[in-house]
């Protein structure tokens, strides 16, 4: 289960939140470090998608990746705090990019990100948590809020 969770993490939020930043930053030729602040919410959205895929994998008992998710409801960790995490992580991660070389662009990859998290969650994930884990699920988004 350990290669498939490292599949799934290099394959999903790895590609949207690092290899597809740092190639639109290397094909535009942005290699410098413009503003170094941008670092904070790089660092903090890595460490927190990190988190979430561990959690997956320890808690939930599976990967990140729809063909192997977690088969247990993950409630701990940052999970206490949002529903959603993972996304919030990732869209810090390309936040960081945007802010980190000054390329505004990667702010409106974020946005557009933002909205497609927001269509898979409503429409494809949280129905398939309630049907997989009915009372369970119920319980915890009655709790715990979609985006914080």
């Amino acid at each position: 289960m350990l290669a498939r969770a490292l599949f799934a993490f290099l394959a999903l939020p790895g590609m949207v939140a690092f290899a597809v930043p740092l190639f639109w930053l290397a094909r535009g030729g942005h290699t410098v470090l413009l503003h170094p602040l941008g670092l904070m919410p790089l660092l903090v959205g890595s460490i927190g998608l990190l988190w979430c895929v561990r959690d997956f994998y320890v808690a939930g008992r599976g990967t990140l990746a729809p063909w192997s998710p977690p088969r247990q409801l993950v409630v701990i960790g940052l999970y206490r705090y949002s529903r959603n995490p993972m996304y919030l992580s990732v869209l810090l991660i390309v936040l960081g990019w945007s802010a980190l070389s000054g390329v505004a662009a990667l702010a409106l990859y974020a946005a557009a990100l933002a909205v497609s998290f927001q269509l898979r969650v409503v429409y494809g994930e949280e129905p398939w948590l309630a049907r997989a884990h009915g009372q369970a699920w119920r319980d915890y988004s009655s709790r715990v809020r979609r985006w914080r």
